[in-house]
């Protein structure tokens, strides 16, 4: 076995704290990385919290990770010892059924998607440890590189928060000629306007705060609405081919139906504490679609770093040491980040 340092909860109502533990030994297939920098998702402190359902503890949080390759298995071909690489959100799956050779590995129809910390192995009882720790062990087809191009801090949260609008915006062909909204600037909001922008397509950031107008400017949207105001909400009525909803706290759903044009979508890659509401008349009448997006499966991921690579595009982040993870968390619950925590593991003594 690997001895590990990280930070862990043992409990739902416990605060983050040194943790030592261990990894399990590199096999033929695995991959053995320094986590260089690990960012902060809210998704975190909801498992940290236990408010997805019964967790596991201890848990070592973190699924947005960017660190250096320190030792490869005898099989291993992706990379090897010396290369930069990142791991998301998932670690491991079935690698057989029809989502997975798809590379849809999130959806595993065999429902062995194995997450990157508050999961198990394939094994059924041995439990996966995240991010917040000086090294992990995945196996190489959960292994992704990354470029020597971008500065890491800002390349760590494209592991989720990048691959999480990304892959929406992909999957629907968002391009030049149409007109996206963004529904709230935060980690995803942030990232779901410098995608859409560079994809070509014009970008309106829809916001609850007029003093985002400026921020959402410079990230790259064209127009501002402030979703208060019941004339700027009229002007966009039937006006956006898209709409990505970044919002995880209760909304009018209907509201942004009704600013679609015919055929038009609303993308929900928030997560409400309760169920969406809508009155149905709200897509029936010009057929608009109302769905959902998760991650993304690794080709994707890939693909996602490959262009921001090529095109200079990063999260907005603020770097903090491991020690502040706490703070940072109450933080991020009020909103109080541009745009994204990032944990500098170096701090990890």
């Amino acid at each position: 076995m690997i001895a590990a340092k990280g930070y862990a909860v043992h409990s739902q109502t416990d605060t983050l704290a040194p943790w030592d533990f261990e990894r399990r030994d590199v096999g033929p297939h695995d991959v053995l990385i320094e986590i260089l920098y690990s960012g902060i998702c809210h998704s975190d402190i909801h498992q940290v919290r236990s408010e997805w359902g019964p967790a596991i503890y201890p848990m070592v949080p973190g699924h947005e990770i960017v660190g250096r390759v320190i030792e490869v298995g005898t099989h291993v071909k992706k990379v090897k010892a010396g290369d930069l690489a990142g791991i998301g959100c998932m670690v491991d799956s079935c690698k057989e059924c029809a989502s997975c050779t798809g590379g849809q590995e999130q959806f595993c129809d065999n429902d062995k998607t194995v997450f990157t910390y508050n999961s198990l192995e394939l094994d059924g009882k041995t439990p996966t440890y995240g991010g917040y720790s000086n090294k992990i062990v995945c196996r190489e087809e959960f292994v992704l590189s990354v470029s020597e191009k971008l500065p890491l801090e800002g390349v760590a949260p494209l592991l989720c928060a990048g691959i999480t609008t990304y892959s929406p915006l992909r999957h629907w062909k968002v391009g030049k000629g149409h007109k996206v909204g963004v529904l709230g600037l935060g980690g995803l909001g942030h990232m779901a306007v410098k995608f859409a922008a560079s994809f070509g397509a014009e970008v309106t950031m829809l916001s609850t705060s007029p003093s985002k107008e400026a921020d959402a400017r410079k990230l790259g949207a064209h127009n501002f609405c402030f979703t208060k105001d019941e004339a700027q909400v009229k002007k966009y009525g039937k006006y956006f081919d898209f709409i990505i909803d970044t919002v995880s706290a209760p909304h009018n759903y209907d509201m942004y139906l009704g600013m679609l044009k015919t055929d038009g979508v609303h993308i929900c890659v928030g997560i409400p504490p309760e169920p969406i509401k809508f009155n149905g008349f709200s897509i029936l009448g010009r057929n608009r679609t109302i769905t959902g997006s998760m991650i993304g499966g690794i080709p994707e991921t890939q693909e996602m770093l490959d262009y921001c690579a090529e095109h200079g595009i990063v999260s907005e982040v603020e770097v903090v040491p491991i020690d502040y993870v706490n703070e940072a968390y109450e933080r991020v619950i009020k909103s109080d980040v541009k745009y994204r925590f990032v944990i500098d593991m170096a701090t990890l003594k």
